[in-house]
């Protein structure tokens, strides 16, 4: 099993990356970053340490309908920055809506259904 500061060294390094990509090329470091390199890493590390079918079908079943209420921040803020709210204020209110609609998701989706 890969040691926590490892895996946190993996896991920055991506982040690192993806800011280095944007910084020159903001619309290809929007596109690594929204590749699903966090979650397979994710998943990768979830298996090493236990290795069950059905933990990971739960796990990666419960991230796509995690993805779903993020979506929206997306749109949010730019529509907000385009709009002359500063950049702060525009990312603290793409989080809020996320973390509501994390929230509704969280309430409403076990009631369809869905181990979450």
């Amino acid at each position: 099993m890969l040691p926590l500061a490892i895996k946190a060294l993996l896991s920055g390094l991506l982040i690192a990356l993806i800011s280095e990509i944007g910084r020159k090329l903001p619309t290809v470091g929007a596109l690594v970053a929204s590749l699903p390199l966090v979650s397979v890493l994710g998943m990768i590390l979830l298996w090493r340490a236990r290795p069950d079918a059905e933990n990971m079908a739960i796990h990666a079943e419960a991230t796509f309908w995690y993805v779903l209420p993020s979506l929206p921040m997306f749109l949010v803020i730019p529509a907000l920055l385009r709009h002359g709210v500063s950049f702060w204020i525009a990312l603290a209110l793409g989080c809020a809506l996320t973390i509501a609609l994390y929230l509704g998701m969280m309430h409403l989706g076990p009631r369809f259904g869905l181990k979450l």
